[in-house]
């Protein structure tokens, strides 16, 4: 794929692409969320627009666009398709494991392969599952092989970042292996609540040889140092700016209605709904805090993308107080938004309760996903480095 040298480094430009990719995909999203199918176009939606381009370094015949911009990506897709945004984040971060722990040679084979063949990335990364196991062979490649329960977009992507621990040195590594690989077994058993479209079900990896120029690198702490940690606030990150385009989506879509379909109630001497005090002051409180989070996420992405430009000269003191950042973030983005997603029906009335305006798919998106890993723990972190200036220790959660 050739980028458009004109729009490469233009943030507005991919910013207004999303807006299209969100009005294409919110046409249908009550629809599809209802059938739960595999989400191949949506997915080639992505492809279309360029999107899956973003973050691949100029260096390497990409656009080098920003974290900041990545999240304002994400959060405007959210508003129409959490699960569409949730594959599209995880697709940036897995991509971009690459320039924090892979070789130059690694990287360049890679971004250019994503680059001509459109590739989306997926991950088996869970850390709460049982590892997958990576047996050396002789050429520096592993044998793959175990299951992981939950691995977003795997059946539907075109490539797996597989997160194992190797027999020869004990460490986790990461290695590449196509959806298309005869050894790749999706179940297909994603029905959850909420996220629905985001194909993250379980997989079977069955005795998958994976050469050198797939193994992307170790996660070795000692190795990667700071910078090839930076994949857990990145994220973290991008999970904050997920909630809140759910949260703005369901706003935006809750006063439309009460300005065309809700009715005034019997007791409120108003008109009209768009004049019941209770109402304004309603979206006044839930539009007021879902600004609040925005603005808190846009000044979070100037310091994730600070992090970012420091690269391996990144110390771990800087890498802790991101991440204290960012858990804030976290906290106040999944409060907000399951608490806009459930009150907007407050003010669109017992009618807007009917299935087909499907309006509790924002809360059920946000609800599932947001349980991926406990919020209070991330209450508790920022709480303690508040309090006694501690920093949370590395993990694919932190």
């Amino acid at each position: 794929m050739t980028i458009d040298p004109h729009h490469a480094h233009d943030p507005q430009h991919w910013l207004a692409t999303a807006e299209r990719v969100r009005d294409e995909l919110a046409r249908d999203a009550l629809e599809r969320d209802r059938a739960n199918a595999e989400p191949h176009a949506e997915l080639d939606l992505l492809r279309d627009s360029g999107l899956f381009a973003l973050l691949v370094p100029t260096e390497h015949g990409g656009p080098g666009n920003s974290w900041a911009t990545a999240a304002r990506v994400v959060h405007i897709i959210a508003q129409a398709d959490a699960s569409i945004a949730q594959l599209f984040l995880y697709h940036l971060v897995n991509l971009n494991v690459l320039r924090w722990i892979a070789s130059p040679e690694t990287q360049q084979h890679w971004y250019q392969r994503t680059l001509s063949e459109r590739l989306i990335w997926a991950d088996a990364v869970n850390p709460t599952d049982p590892e997958l196991t990576l047996n050396r062979r002789s050429d520096g490649g592993f044998t793959l092989a175990g299951t992981k329960n939950f691995a977003t977009g795997s059946s539907v992507a075109d490539i797996i970042i597989c997160g194992g621990v190797s027999d020869h040195d004990g460490h986790g590594w990461n290695v590449v292996v196509p959806t298309s690989h005869p050894g790749v077994r999706p179940h297909g058993n994603w029905d959850n609540l909420g996220q629905r479209l985001t194909a993250s079900g379980t997989v079977t990896f069955e005795q998958i040889e994976v050469g050198p120029e797939a193994v992307i690198g170790t996660l070795n702490l000692d190795v990667i140092g700071a910078y090839g940690s930076l994949v857990g606030p990145v994220i973290q990150y991008l999970f904050g700016a997920l909630y809140l385009g759910v949260a703005r989506g369901a706003l935006d879509l809750a006063s439309e209605y009460t300005r065309t379909s809700s009715r005034p109630w019997v007791l409120s001497d108003v008109d009209s709904a768009t004049a019941d005090p209770y109402v304004l002051a309603t979206y006044g409180d839930l539009h007021s805090r879902v600004l609040a989070g925005e603005a808190l996420a846009w000044q979070t992405g100037e310091r994730v993308d600070a992090a970012e430009a420091r690269g391996s000269q990144l110390t771990w003191h800087e890498r802790g107080e991101l991440a204290a950042v960012v858990a804030a973030l976290k906290v106040f983005s999944s409060d907000t938004s399951l608490a806009v997603t459930s009150a907007i029906f407050e003010v669109t009335g017992a009618r807007s309760t009917a299935n087909r305006y499907g309006f509790d798919r924002f809360w059920r998106n946000v609800r599932t996903h947001s349980l991926h890993d406990p919020v209070a723990y991330k209450k508790r972190e920022v709480g303690d480095h508040f309090v006694n200036g501690t920093h949370v220790a590395f993990s694919l959660y932190t």
